[in-house]
């Protein structure tokens, strides 16, 4: 098994296959509706903070440790405080939060599975948008079928480790960005598109507030899936010839790029048929069918859609579903790969397809995204900068880096990045937000 990507671009295109998911398809186009320019210029803020400095990190520290989310907290209690035991066991935090998310991410893909297949065979138009969501959303046990290829299609690309995951997201990274960009373009020649995008761009004084911004600095944290826990199995794989600061902006950009294409295609859309603008799965099952059923070429463009959304979401489960099967075989050494992926995958489908109704995965989802993830995103921020050995991070960054990072990096790190995601963490916990 590979345990390199062979490229700077493999690197790139699987961390933002890691990154580019829901949260960028209908959580980010919502929010900058709302929150217009404001929004955007905040989010661009966060996003470069966040990649630069915590994404920065989390690859270094997978790179360095050599493994994923429990080796990784290993290395970094013994680098210093050389407490093994508290090391060994708060790397499971995060790791379960990777577990319990990928539970409900398989729903999700199932949905969407469901509505490209719908859409090759044409019966997402022989009804009302909301009544074909709700004949399988509000079903139980509806969507199974699809739920066992979501999780058949993510172990099949994650078998052969860091190759295997490298080609695959540079077939389905560039897909998805041509099949949105082609969307977005034909939104663009529907009537009344330009009052959708001056929405977008618009200037708001009321929007700049401190809701805007704590908005802008959770999408911005959570879309790039700086979970303590994704992104340090993307750094285990990261050869040490590349720089690893250039490959974290570069996520970040392409992640944040991600978003406004989906929002070029979503908020006009509703704002030439003058839908209401809602987040969440009723946005891509029931308000962009009903659009695109009104639509020239409306059928393709929902194939072009589904299957642009189903390569986010299995690259997202790959991650997971790598991240859960690298620890466990590297804490557990007589455990093979292959058996962990089947065991994870029976353990997966056969709690997921107990929650494969809305009114079910919904709240479970919720509860996971605020009480669990960001928690793991904290711990891992805090362990980086205030537990593993500056010079040991330090040096692991500027190794094959063209621009030396040192004091200001490492200080923006401990001083900007940690404080933000205890805050975002904070208001999760205290207000119940799901960002």
């Amino acid at each position: 098994m590979n345990k390199e990507f062979s490229s700077k671009l493999g690197v790139v295109l699987s961390a933002v296959g890691s990154a580019v998911g829901m949260a960028n398809i209908w959580g980010f186009p919502y929010k900058f509706q709302a929150g217009g320019l404001v929004f955007l210029i905040f989010y661009i803020l966060f996003a470069a903070i966040f990649s630069y400095v915590g994404l920065a990190s989390e690859f270094a520290v997978g790179r360095m440790a050599q493994t994923g989310t429990l080796g990784a907290y290993e290395f970094a209690f013994k680098s210093k405080k050389n407490k093994t035991k508290l090391g060994k066991i708060i790397g499971f935090i995060p790791l379960i939060g990777t577990f319990l998310i990928a539970i409900g991410y398989c729903v999700i893909v199932a949905y969407i599975l469901k509505g490209f297949i719908d859409s090759l065979t044409g019966n997402i138009f022989t009804m009302d948008a909301e009544l074909w969501f709700n004949s399988f959303a509000k079903e139980k046990y509806s969507v199974i079928i699809y739920h066992a290829i979501a999780i058949i299609l993510t172990i099949f690309t994650c078998l052969g480790g860091a190759s295997s995951i490298e080609k695959s997201n540079k077939i389905m990274m560039p897909a998805f960005f041509i099949l949105f960009v082609i969307l977005a373009i034909k939104v663009a020649t529907l009537p009344n598109a330009s009052a959708g995008y001056a929405n977008m761009f618009k200037y708001d004084p009321s929007t700049l507030n401190i809701n805007t911004i704590v908005t802008a600095m959770g999408q911005a944290f959570f879309s790039l899936s700086i979970t303590g826990s994704g992104m340090i199995v993307v750094g285990a794989y990261i050869s040490k010839k590349e720089d690893i600061v250039s490959s974290s902006v570069q996520t970040g950009i392409l992640d944040t790029l991600s978003g406004i294409i989906a929002s070029f295609v979503i908020i006009p859309a509703v704002s030439v048929f003058n839908m209401q603008q809602i987040g969440g799965p009723s946005l891509l099952f029931v308000t962009l069918p009903t659009i695109l059923k009104n639509i020239k070429f409306g059928r393709i463009f929902a194939i072009f859609l589904y299957f642009a959304v189903i390569c986010a979401g299995i690259s997202s489960l790959q991650n997971m579903f790598e991240v859960i099967a690298e620890s466990i075989t590297s804490r557990f050494k007589n455990l093979s790969r292959n058996s962990v992926f089947l065991a994870l995958g029976i353990i997966v489908f056969v709690i997921g397809v107990n929650i494969e109704t809305i009114d079910s995965f919904g709240p479970y989802m919720d509860i996971i995204s605020i009480y669990i993830i960001p928690i793991g995103a904290s711990i891992g921020a805090i362990t980086w900068f205030y537990v593993l050995k500056k010079d040991l991070l330090i040096n692991e960054v500027n190794l094959s880096s063209k621009n030396k990072h040192s004091k200001i990096w490492y200080k923006m790190g401990k001083y900007i990045y940690v404080p933000l995601a205890i805050i975002l963490t904070s208001l999760a916990l205290i207000f119940k937000i799901s960002f």
